[in-house]
């Protein structure tokens, strides 16, 4: 079953009773030879074979049922998209969209004749974005961003994924010159501004907002990338799969892992920083 399940993933077309085919490229054939392996590694039998042509099936028709199987994927994503966007405002769960946009890329990823209906898929989506970004928030206490200039933002030591990416925030967005220190709850320096810190003051966990999302919301920084990151943040950070994103789990790992070596606080943020900003461009 496993097999099966790598196969569709995949995107392959069945030849016959036992065959299935795919373009031949670099990236198809390495997955081919992992599948391979790991199939003669339990006892069966696999054998990859690059072929020229088949007799009995042309170049054309061989193309059309790669368009064909891309096609069924995404009318029925279609079909789910408008399920989604015809409900009640209150009834689109954010979660939901995110996993149907998850599975728009595995079909594209795939899509490798570039159906007519990738395009269609893609701009329901976009669409059904802007109106979930456009839908109102709660208002909030204005802040006045000029006063957060040039300060020294305070956090609590061994930084993880929250603190990393919301200090990567406050660098890029909010204080260019931001400097970073680490305390205890019950010694944070006069003059400094908390984040994701159990205090009075400052930026932290508000409702069911992580402190990247309260960054993001209380400074207005509305872009599609950095929305995008929040929701990885908050289901890495809070693990309540609101939002169905699974990127963030492998970065909380190497951070966790980097904290278990004993990496200093300052060089594990710096560190934090650079992966968000590697996320941040692969999102571009």
């Amino acid at each position: 079953m496993e097999v099966w399940r790598k196969l569709q993933r995949y995107g392959t077309v069945p030849l016959g009773n036992s065959g299935y085919l795919l373009p031949s490229d670099s990236m198809n054939e390495e997955r081919l030879q992992w599948l391979a392996k790991a199939i003669r590694k339990y006892g069966g039998d696999a054998s990859i074979v690059r072929v020229q042509s088949i007799d009995n099936i042309s170049t054309p028709q061989l193309a059309g049922r790669f368009a064909e199987a891309r096609a069924r994927e995404y009318q029925e994503l279609i079909r789910d998209l408008e399920k989604f966007s015809s409900a009640p405002a209150q009834k689109r769960a954010v979660g939901r969209l995110s996993r149907l946009r998850s599975r728009f890329q595995e079909i594209a990823d795939v899509d490798f004749f570039d159906s007519p209906l990738q395009k269609r898929v893609g701009g329901l989506l976009a669409r059904a974005d802007q109106t979930r970004v456009a839908t109102r928030v709660p208002k909030t206490m204005q802040i006045k961003p000029r006063e957060y200039k040039n300060r020294v933002w305070v956090t609590r030591p061994r930084p993880g994924v929250d603190r990393c990416s919301s200090a990567w925030l406050i660098r890029r967005c909010i204080d260019a010159k931001a400097r970073f220190a680490f305390a205890p709850e019950e010694k944070v320096p006069d003059g400094a501004v908390p984040f994701d810190m159990f205090h009075e003051s400052g930026f932290g966990h508000r409702g069911d907002n992580c402190t990247f999302e309260t960054l993001q919301k209380e400074f207005r920084i509305r872009d599609r990338r950095m929305k995008v990151i929040s929701e990885i943040i908050h289901d890495t950070d809070l693990a309540d799969d609101k939002f169905g994103r699974k990127e963030g789990y492998g970065i909380d790992e190497v951070l966790k892992g980097w904290a278990r070596q004993g990496i200093p606080d300052p060089e594990l943020l710096d560190r934090g920083i650079q992966l968000i900003e590697g996320l941040y461009h692969s999102l571009a």
